[in-house]
């Protein structure tokens, strides 16, 4: 199984997704401010593994003697979309122990539990999909984005390995390519039979008859069922309710925050233009081109055939 960090005694090590798949780096991470650092700069993404890593972030400030509130508050500021880092970082500043033994505990608890999590979205999910469905998905929910086995991914590992001979259509996900990088990486690994595709064109694949179903994950999933995902997501959820195909979220019960009553309240972040003015440092676009580039956005609920978690699967009218 592909993990996307292994904890090491005294330091953290992290498998560098700003260089997959030409090479497999390993990041030596041994403070807090390196995890910090890591989860700016996407070196870590995908919002349970975010939430795992930060988990870990607040074990190597115990271990230096860092104030807890000082850890969490730089942790929590790192990036503003994925409730996991929040929840992980809230769950052991709840913690009565301020110990490294017991904040590392804590911190392998975490990433346990939502691999165990994942493992049961994976098979609740796969009861929903058909023999030989072709299915499509964005972004990367797999194990590079979790503890492991993966969200959306997830789901689709499990059917492949129960035998239904399914087939992935797997968006490029502009404009970081996630999905070209990223689960084109896990799915060559896992053997399923899949096709990247540019993101432009899933809308005519649903035309043809192509697309059984749309999976996709989510960073936050307000209480009515909104759901805050990599950008493109409610594009593809817009084009799959035109078309009559399911399309399903997959997440982990720590990606749900009730708090938040609708979409509208989930902050959205907007990464650097040069994400889109650039590839691989080469500049593409005329010199001082202004540029929006929000990371998520939010699909409603209503557009959400069913939410799959580890705790079963849910369908409209969604209250968290």
């Amino acid at each position: 199984m592909i993990r996307p960090m292994i904890w090491e005694g005294d330091h953290l090590l992290m498998l560098d997704q700003r260089v997959l798949p030409a090479k497999e780096d390993w990041l030596k991470l041994e403070t807090y401010q390196d995890v910090v650092d890591a989860i700016k700069t996407m070196a870590v993404r995908g919002a349970p593994a975010i939430g795992v890593a930060a988990a870990y972030g607040m074990a190597l400030a115990a271990l230096k003697g860092v104030d807890r509130s000082q850890a969490a508050e730089e942790l929590a500021a790192s990036r503003p979309t994925a409730v996991n880092l929040f929840w992980a970082i809230d769950r052991i500043c709840g913690m009565h122990e301020w110990t490294f033994d017991a904040v590392l505990a804590e911190a392998q608890a975490i990433e346990s539990e939502d691999l165990e999590m994942n493992r049961s979205i994976g098979r609740n999910g796969a009861k929903l999909i058909g023999e030989g469905w072709n299915i499509l998905t964005v972004c990367n929910t797999g194990s590079l984005a979790t503890a492991g086995h993966g969200t959306a991914l997830g789901v689709i590992r499990t059917a492949h390995t129960d035998g239904k001979g399914i087939h992935v259509f797997s968006c490029e996900t502009r404009p970081r390519q996630q999905g070209l990088r990223l689960t084109a990486y896990e799915l060559m690994k896992e053997q399923i039979p899949f096709h990247s595709i540019a993101d432009g064109a899933a809308a005519s694949l649903m035309r043809a008859g192509e697309i059984d179903c749309v999976i996709a994950g989510a960073d936050r999933i307000a209480a009515n069922g909104d759901t805050a995902n990599k950008i493109g997501t409610y594009a593809l959820a817009v084009q799959a309710k035109h078309h009559g195909i399911p399309f399903y979220i997959a997440a982990p019960s720590s990606t749900f925050d009730p708090s938040l009553e609708h979409g509208d309240l989930i902050p959205i972040e907007e990464r650097t233009g040069t994400e889109l003015t650039h590839a691989d440092g080469i500049e593409v676009a005329p010199a001082g081109t202004p540029v929006f580039n929000p990371a998520f956005d939010v699909t409603p609920g209503e557009l959400i055939t069913a939410i799959i978690t580890e705790a079963g699967v849910f369908t409209p009218p969604y209250r968290f």
